[in-house]
């Protein structure tokens, strides 16, 4: 979601999350190898965007994300209660 408006490096990904650098590049590197998003350029420069079929179908995972959100919501609150 992060890169769904504007494409960014592992670092500005890092940043725009709150997340370790190291954990974002493993979760990026997850990402690309699994066709959701592409990069460009090399090194600390390397920046990552989504790729033309996540672009697409993000509609769809859109939906699928609000529906676990909701779950997850409900569960919180359950285990708060």
């Amino acid at each position: 979601m992060a890169l769904k408006d504007i494409p960014r490096n592992a670092n500005q990904v890092s940043e725009a999350l709150g997340m370790d650098y190291k954990t974002v590049r493993h979760h990026l590197d997850i990402l690309k190898a699994n066709g959701i998003v592409t990069s460009l350029g090399e090194g600390y420069a390397m920046t990552y965007f989504l790729s033309h079929e996540m672009e697409e179908g993000y509609a769809v995972f859109d939906e699928i994300w609000g529906k676990i959100g909701k779950k997850e919501n409900k569960r919180d609150l359950r285990g708060k209660a």
